[in-house]
């Protein structure tokens, strides 16, 4: 029998467990293209129109961590300027994730051991899973390349585009098929590819910010430090403006290597374990343990102090860009423009639309851990330690209430850890530290309403609908994500801006909280957080 025996049957499997959110994920990341092009043709339908915001983006390194650097004033190059690093993250998101669900999660929750037990090949299962990851990525490239060329976009620029999504989805499936080697556990796994994911994110960043700005005033020639980024190398191939096709084996010799180290690494573990095996815990279990909540914090406080640590340094840099954003927003009013657009619009102070821009991430963050948290009683449902808990003398209703309490409380303490740091280092770069703490801290808080109102939504699809409560939890940040943080820059109408939480809170401290708002945000939180517990504890356990 080969290695590889069963893996068409265990492809069509995976297909059919993933013939949703798949697709979900796919049409999500895909529909980036015509509302980005639909604002840059209205925002920006001249070259000179084009050329005077780059002019302004290239004094801001505040803008080129967020975005990218720019490359030319072509419409094209505009296009990936404005959402090619976004889509790059989110078609990394969505291989980590099938990749380990797949994977590692089937070994989790004995799938793998069952199916092991027919004739199937060694490496029949992580074949499968990285089979129709890639199949998902080509999809996804097809339809970002098509859809620009629909948009009267050179060929070679918009299949450029298209292949260097497709193949940064496939670098970061590598990274996960890994990762699901290593660790013991699908959370773990997670965990490990999306750091993966943000630290290709910021070293991009890091390196387009320091980049050299070019004779011409608008293009920027990134810092090395973005050669080290598979997200980089997309950016770095440069569609419209050269069409860099070598760079394209960067990251296919990253994908292909990786996958020979996954398939290495299976044959040297057992199913069911990890390559660092599982730490023992104590003889005796401590008395917090006892309790529904104590429970949750234990399984919860991995992930919440990778968040922090991420929060921190983020709030850290955020903090040190204070002075350089002052004197481009002094110098460029285009730069000024740009940002209070990410402000939501403020007419305030600039420097102050600079800081809600950044707590408007801050917000962002705290809402995409809510939501990996309150995924955790799913997993605890489908992987059987839910249904042991719950045959104690522990209700439902606490159980699942725990885990939302100590998501809810671990979102305020990672804006207030980012709120702490901002201050701290901006404070220290000019005077009053303390003041500047005190008001970054506040402004940061002013976010947990909109985190809130997601993990109410989270709690609401378990309780509703357990198995599709993964993609539709992840799918309500992405939207929310898009419209809310990102409406304003892409010109969308109002009504759909309102859709996310996220356009209703106060753009502190360029103006001041009001607490209608927050108190309405918190009201409906509290109504789908509520609604959630009620459909949990009167539906049965689901696999």
């Amino acid at each position: 029998m080969s290695e590889f025996t069963g893996t068409a049957r265990l492809v069509r499997l995976a297909i059919r467990r993933d013939r949703i959110q798949l697709p979900l994920w796919i049409l999500g990341t895909a529909i980036f293209v015509p509302i980005v092009v639909a604002s840059v043709r209205d925002r920006y339908p001249t070259e000179a129109d084009r050329v005077e915001i780059l002019r302004s983006a290239v004094e801001s390194p505040a803008l080129l961590v967020l975005r990218t650097a720019p490359t030319g004033a072509s419409e094209g190059a505009m296009i990936m300027f404005s959402f090619l690093t976004y889509v790059a993250v989110l078609a990394g998101l969505m291989s980590t994730l099938a990749v380990v669900r797949h994977t590692r999660q089937n070994e989790e929750t004995g799938r793998s051991e069952m199916v092991g037990a027919t004739v199937v090949g060694r490496h029949a299962g992580l074949t499968a899973a990285l089979i129709v990851v890639a199949g998902a990525n080509v999809v996804l490239g097809a339809l970002i390349a098509l859809a620009l060329i629909g948009y009267d976009q050179p060929a070679a620029g918009s299949i450029g585009a298209g292949a260097g999504i497709a193949a940064v989805g496939l670098v970061f499936a590598g990274v996960a098929a890994i990762a699901a080697q290593i660790t013991q556990t699908s959370r773990a796994a997670n965990g490990i590819a999306a750091a993966v994911v943000g630290v290709a994110y910021v070293v991009r960043g890091l390196g387009d910010a320091l980049g050299d700005k070019q004779p011409d005033g608008y293009t920027v020639v990134s810092a090395w430090p973005t050669w080290l980024s598979p997200i980089g190398w997309v950016t770095e191939m440069r569609q419209f403006e050269g069409d860099r096709w070598w760079v394209l084996a960067l990251p296919l010799v990253t994908f292909v290597l990786s996958v020979g180290v996954a398939f290495a690494l299976t044959v040297r573990r057992d199913v069911g374990m990890g390559m660092i095996p599982a730490r023992r815990g104590p003889a005796k279990a401590a008395a917090a343990l006892l309790s529904p909540i104590g429970l949750a914090w234990r399984l919860q406080r991995g992930t919440l102090l990778g968040w922090g640590v991420a929060m921190a340094a983020y709030g850290a840099a955020v903090g040190s860009l204070s002075q350089t954003v002052e004197d481009a927003l002094g110098e460029n009013q285009g730069t000024a423009d740009t940002i209070t657009k990410l402000a939501g619009g403020s007419s305030a102070d600039l420097i102050d639309a600079f800081f809600a821009a950044m707590m408007a991430i801050y917000g962002a963050m705290a809402a995409a851990y809510v939501v990996q948290a309150l995924m955790r009683p799913r997993a605890e449902e489908a992987g059987g330690p839910a249904e042991a808990v719950l045959a104690t003398g522990t209700g439902r209703v606490t159980w699942l209430a725990s885990h939302l309490a100590v998501a809810v409380a671990g979102a305020a303490a990672l804006l207030l850890v980012a709120g702490v740091s901002t201050g701290l280092v901006a404070g220290l770069t000019g005077s009053d530290a303390g003041g500047k703490v005190v008001e970054m801290t506040g402004a940061a808080l002013v976010q947990l309403p909109a985190a809130l109102i997601l993990a109410g939504f989270a709690v609401a699809a378990f309780g509703l609908l357990p198995r599709l409560a993964v993609g539709l939890a992840w799918a309500a940040f992405a939207v929310s994500l898009i419209v809310g943080q990102l409406g304003e820059l892409l010109g969308l109408p109002q009504a759909v801006r309102d859709i996310s939480p996220f356009t209703h809170v106060p753009a502190v401290p360029a103006v001041s909280a009001t607490a209608g708002p927050l108190i309405a945000l918190t009201a409906v939180a509290l109504a789908f957080g509520g609604a959630g517990l009620a459909l949990f504890r009167r539906r049965d356990l689901s696999l």
